[in-house]
């Protein structure tokens, strides 16, 4: 997934990677050129096209929404991905956070509950190309322990707080990146890792929609 994909929408893409990722802080240049590639317009309904790149979710439905683009960018850049790893995503949604890591990861295993949602990312994603992801319908919350260890753990939507499950799929000095706290807001938490210990960093807040699960809502 080399070129940029020529599209109607292509301006409205690179107009988003500038204005609001590259001069928000977002540096990682592996992750600027895959939000360029991903043709977000294609993850949104045919309704909501003209926004697709808009600097604000929007919803998918099912009562789910895919995330602005700055945080996806943001909680993209903290995986600290180099094309090496095995991911797991909890929550696949429409499946643009999905192909995003899948342009820059080696592996990418996705869960989601509703079956409906999953079908479709599949679907969206294979007519796209992409041959390096995996989706699964089931409780994320659980994660996928066959699966494990896993270099690097995302959740797309909120948790009460870092389901143990996930804890110990993640291999060591891997990450974990997920939104934390209540229903209302949340704190973007950044876990690395290291032995028996994890190294906590604080990414700013955020408000996702909660995970439903036996360790989440």
């Amino acid at each position: 997934m080399n070129e940029l994909r020529e599209d109607g929408f292509l301006k409205e893409r690179l107009d988003m990677v500038e204005y609001q990722l590259r001069r928000r802080g977002i540096r990682d240049p592996r992750v600027l050129a895959a939000m360029a590639r991903v043709p977000r317009h294609l993850f949104v309904p045919p309704q909501l096209r003209g926004e697709a790149c808009a600097d604000y979710p929007l919803p998918i439905g099912a009562g789910q929404t895919i995330s602005q683009p700055y945080i996806v960018a943001r909680m993209t850049e903290a995986l600290e991905l180099n094309g090496t790893e095995k991911v797991l995503e909890i929550g696949t949604g429409s499946g643009y956070q999905t192909a995003i890591l899948a342009e820059l990861a080696r592996e990418v295993c996705t869960v989601e509950r509703i079956p409906e949602l999953s079908e479709e990312a599949g679907e969206r994603l294979s007519s796209l190309g992409y041959t390096n992801v995996r989706f699964l319908v089931g409780d994320g919350t659980l994660g996928v322990p066959e699966e494990a260890p896993f270099d690097r753990i995302i959740a797309t939507a909120s948790l009460p707080r870092i389901p143990n499950a996930l804890l110990a799929q993640l291999a060591d000095y891997g990450i974990i990146v997920a939104p934390i706290g209540g229903r209302g807001f949340q704190r973007l938490l950044k876990l690395r890792k290291s032995g028996d210990g994890f190294e906590e960093i604080e990414l700013g807040e955020c408000r996702f929609v909660p995970i439903i699960g036996k360790e989440g809502w």
